[in-house]
């Protein structure tokens, strides 16, 4: 499924980019030596994005090319899919 751009694709772009700009003021804060309090929130804001990129990007993945893979399957081997792809949102 090389090159195949999912729904949340521009989404998860979207969120990167803001991700990428917080992780630019954060640099910039160090560089001028503001307090480590605000520079520790501007990390947090960095990490919660990317990390929600990332499930995102997963669950996308999962919606998508799995299912492509799996196709149509009976209820009872539908169920550990199912449970698949909802412990997942636990990465």
């Amino acid at each position: 499924m090389s090159g195949h751009i999912h729904a949340h694709h521009a989404d998860i772009a979207k969120r990167l980019k803001r991700a990428e700009g917080h992780l630019r003021t954060v640099i910039a804060m160090i560089e001028q030596e503001k307090p480590c309090l605000d520079i520790a929130q501007q990390l947090h804001a960095v990490e919660r994005a990317i990390t929600q990129a990332k499930k995102t990007l997963i669950q996308d993945h999962l919606d998508h090319c799995l299912e492509a893979t799996v196709g149509e399957v009976g209820a009872s081997q539908r169920k550990p899919i199912d449970e698949f792809k909802q412990i997942t949102k636990y990465l």
